[in-house]
């Protein structure tokens, strides 16, 4: 009997992309993540001393003490302590870009050149580097030079002014939402600047990446003045929509943001027909009284029959879950939504490829982890 072949997994898909990320906290390492947990051969450039300050942000391991937000933000990274003010770490950073292709970055505007590192000395270095920069305001503008973080986006955007309850003040996101969409911002335009073959800089702003998130309600504005109001759960073009609670204290979310949807809530509601309903026009011109429909009807059920009762209806509704809900469901288990790298605990991918899917192989290391290999072999041969 002849010996047995083997055919060995894909690459992933970004297996050939070297990335240098020269970024901090949360919004351009999550760019420059998502290359890695794809493929991408990614080093995580840090200050010697300290380094990302991410590292002592928030929560940490009750195990080890390493930040939590650093081990999942940067991930399958290989680590390198360099000070960019010292001719040689600087020697040995331009030395990577001369075969990156790849390089993010999200120093205030001005301080890469300051550094002697501009666009215009990397390019000389590398013609075909892609340079990402990642800044609250972007590179131009009256406001390139503020101080940008991803709450001031969010207010600056028009999110917390349509947050929060009618009459009440506006709100912020309770999780670092602006920083997470940009990252997802920065991956795609980097990809996208990788395609095209040119050598270039992708200029992206917190401030751009949630307002991209807006929607036409500034179309709805320039076009008729309209703004839309603060409504809590609520949206002003659909309803029911939003969450409510049952007889059990337990709460649901429901949308009925199509009209077959909607019928089909209507009827559960036992208001099918109803003149008052049958349009998204009508719905809107009655909304309080079909919210209050809809509160009365959860209120004498509980949750378990609500959503038994939705889905029997093929209705949209779903249970408002937190985290402990979220470790015990089976479909986040199903999907492997939730895994563990280095064990610890954290999201899975954010896409699933059938065919050159993307592998996580390492939670964030130590300042300076893989240091000595790089200084002593470049690029190498990854881990």
């Amino acid at each position: 009997m002849g010996p047995v072949s083997q055919t060995l997994p894909p690459p992933p898909p970004l297996h050939d992309i070297r990335v240098i990320d020269l970024s901090t906290v949360i919004a351009g390492p999550n760019c420059a993540r998502y290359l890695a947990d794809f493929g991408a051969d990614v080093i995580k450039v840090e200050r010697p001393d300290t380094g990302d300050s991410l590292r002592n942000m928030a929560w940490r391991d009750p195990r080890d003490g390493e930040g939590l937000w650093w081990k999942l933000v940067n991930r399958n990274k290989r680590s390198l302590a360099l000070d960019l003010k010292d001719d040689a770490d600087r020697d040995l950073l331009l030395r990577l870009v001369r075969d990156a292709n790849v390089l993010v970055e999200n120093f205030r505007p001005g301080t890469l050149e300051r550094l002697g590192l501009g666009p215009d000395e990397l390019h000389a270095v590398n013609p075909a580097l892609v340079i990402t920069r990642v800044t609250g305001f972007g590179q131009t503008g009256p406001y390139r030079n503020r101080t940008g973080f991803a709450s001031i986006a969010e207010v600056m955007s028009g999110l917390a002014s349509i947050s929060g309850e009618p009459g009440g003040q506006p709100l912020l996101p309770a999780i670092a939402l602006t920083d997470e969409v940009t990252g997802l911002v920065g991956a795609f335009a980097t990809m996208v600047a990788l395609h095209s073959g040119t050598g270039q800089v992708v200029d992206v702003s917190l401030l751009e990446s949630v307002f991209q998130m807006m929607g036409p309600l500034l179309s709805l504005y320039k076009l008729t003045g309209e703004m839309q109001p603060r409504l809590g759960a609520g949206l002003p073009y659909t309803t029911p929509r939003g969450t409510y609670l049952c007889s059990d204290g337990k709460w649901i979310g429901v949308s009925a943001s199509s009209d077959t949807v909607a019928a089909r809530v209507l009827r559960l509601l036992g208001v099918g027909g109803d003149e008052r309903f049958e349009t998204f026009g009508a719905r809107m011109a009655n909304r309080a009284e079909l919210e209050a429909i809809m509160i009365d009807w959860c209120r004498q059920r509980p949750q378990d029959e609500v959503l038994r009762l939705f889905d029997e209806a093929e209705a949209a509704a779903g249970p408002v879950m937190d985290m402990a809900d979220i470790a015990a469901d089976p479909h986040y288990a199903a999907r492997q939504a939730i895994v563990e790298v280095g064990g610890t605990p954290m999201q899975g991918l954010i896409a699933k490829l059938s065919e050159t899917p993307g592998v996580l192989r390492w939670s964030g290391r130590g300042i300076d982890a893989d240091g000595d290999d790089i200084r002593a072999n470049g690029w190498g041969i990854r881990p």
